[in-house]
């Protein structure tokens, strides 16, 4: 199956005392360059993400931003500073005791104090932060994955059309070729049996038919389409497989292109030469759309 490298992908996940956002996106890359962004004091969850990630994206850059938003008062606590509210009541004390003050020390009095009380926020378990966090991911990373398939659809689509635009292209040169061979052997043969009439040579049957099969051979391209005929199948059978398909198919352009390349090369036939520009045309068409597939 062929996915996209480009994509996007978010989610919420509303929890009792939380909110849990994550947004995945990216783009085009040679190797799985991960970067993640979590709320300071859940750097160590960083690992676990990158893990969860790794499972489902082999390829491209990729920037993932986790937020947590808590909510509601049972997240909040109240606790009491004691050095500073030992500290308070020693001087009260003092106050009463060095200027005979009535003694009317009461806990609201002390708890009036500045920073006796402070609000601080309750403390959550590791695992319960983290399985909010993995919903939230799994529900990202299910959006992404398929943003990338819809567009991997879309791009096989387009390579597989520009593709029957090459086979075609190749089967109008094999028989552009045979027609050729055939024409250029008749030609040669004639050639030689001229030149050597001119030089009141006998010719020697065996040595013309050899030349003439060696010349022809120079200019034939069979070997080249069948393996030309060879890659297009394989390139068929890697896009149906199931594991990511972009490096394959990168290879198998490079294999395309280098038939071709030599096709051109022993090509004498103008409306061949045409039909080579027109298939490494297609094919470079195909290469800019396989550099965004994983």
């Amino acid at each position: 199956m062929i996915r996209s490298m480009t994509a996007f992908g978010r989610s919420l996940v509303k929890e009792e005392t939380r909110e849990i956002g994550v947004e995945i996106r990216s783009v085009n890359g040679r190797y799985l360059d991960c970067s993640i962004r979590l709320p300071r004091s859940l750097n160590y969850l960083e690992e676990k993400v990158r893990q969860a990630v790794g499972g489902a994206v082999t390829r491209g850059k990729v920037d993932i931003s986790i937020t947590v938003e808590r909510k509601g008062a049972d997240t909040m606590q109240v606790e009491i500073d004691e050095d500073l509210t030992r500290a308070y009541i020693e001087a009260l004390c003092d106050l009463r005791d060095r200027y005979g003050l009535a003694d009317d020390i009461s806990v609201m009095r002390v708890a009036s104090g500045e920073g006796i009380l402070r609000m601080v926020r309750r403390e959550e378990e590791p695992e319960d932060i983290w399985e909010g966090i993995r919903v939230a991911l799994d529900e990202a990373l299910s959006g992404y994955t398929a943003m990338r398939e819809a567009e991997g659809r879309k791009t096989e689509t387009d390579i597989r059309s520009k593709l029957a635009e090459v086979e075609a292209c190749a089967v109008r040169i094999g028989e552009l070729s045979h027609e050729d061979t055939v024409g250029y052997r008749a030609r040669l043969e004639a050639r030689l049996r001229a030149i050597l009439r001119d030089q009141k040579i006998e010719p020697d049957e065996g040595r013309i038919l050899t030349e003439c099969a060696i010349f022809a051979d120079r200019i034939a391209v069979d070997e080249e389409l069948a393996r030309l005929r060879s890659h297009f199948s394989a390139f068929d059978a890697i896009c149906r497989a199931e594991e990511p398909s972009g490096r394959k198919l990168d290879f198998l352009l490079q294999e395309m292109n280098r038939e071709t390349n030599t096709i051109g090369s022993k090509a004498g036939n103008a409306a061949i030469a045409h039909l080579v520009v027109e298939m490494k045309a297609a094919l470079e068409k195909i290469r800019e759309q396989v550099q965004n597939i994983e």
